[in-house]
């Protein structure tokens, strides 16, 4: 059985757009790295709005456009495109995805492993589902491969995946 990497949301809006952070920047080159060498499957997250995303729920708590179907900020970073195609990307409207629980339902894996953006938003919500969904599965979040809005938001994050027997590495 091999191992998955689920890459979260690493698009241009998240990092060097709209949502962008430092932070985020500064994993870029380390996350490509890791996926470059990665010995298992690789998935990626693209969150996906539609241009009525300030009607949305998300878009009334959240009133930044960002990561619009089609748009520039939606897109992968440059840097991951050369590992993305369109069986490996699960677009979802909101934090997490159902389609990836769906995704692990059908397809077993000796551990999973998640990276990316934003780890208090995202990154926490799909590794919860990806748990919730393989609960006798191995699930961990590599630390180092993620970023948040701060660096205490993104310790945060990490601290409550723990209690969820998330493995933080």
């Amino acid at each position: 059985m091999e191992k998955l990497l689920i890459v979260v949301d690493m698009q241009n809006d998240f990092v060097t757009g709209v949502l962008g952070t430092n932070e985020a920047q500064a994993i870029v080159s380390d996350v490509a790295n890791y996926v470059k060498n990665f010995d298992g499957k690789v998935i990626f997250t693209r969150d996906t709005h539609d241009d009525n995303y300030l009607e949305t729920q998300e878009g009334k708590k959240l009133p930044v456009p960002h990561c619009i179907k089609g748009s520039n900020g939606w897109q992968i970073v440059p840097e991951l495109l050369p590992f993305v195609n369109d069986s490996n990307v699960i677009d979802k409207p909101t934090f997490g995805s159902l389609a990836l629980s769906d995704f692990l339902k059908e397809n077993d894996f000796s551990e999973i492993e998640l990276c990316g953006v934003c780890t208090g938003i995202c990154v926490i919500s799909n590794a919860v589902i990806a748990k919730a969904t393989r609960p006798n599965t191995p699930v961990s979040v590599l630390s180092n491969l993620c970023a948040c809005v701060t660096p205490d938001s993104h310790n945060t994050a990490l601290e409550a995946m723990k209690t969820c027997h998330i493995d933080i590495i």
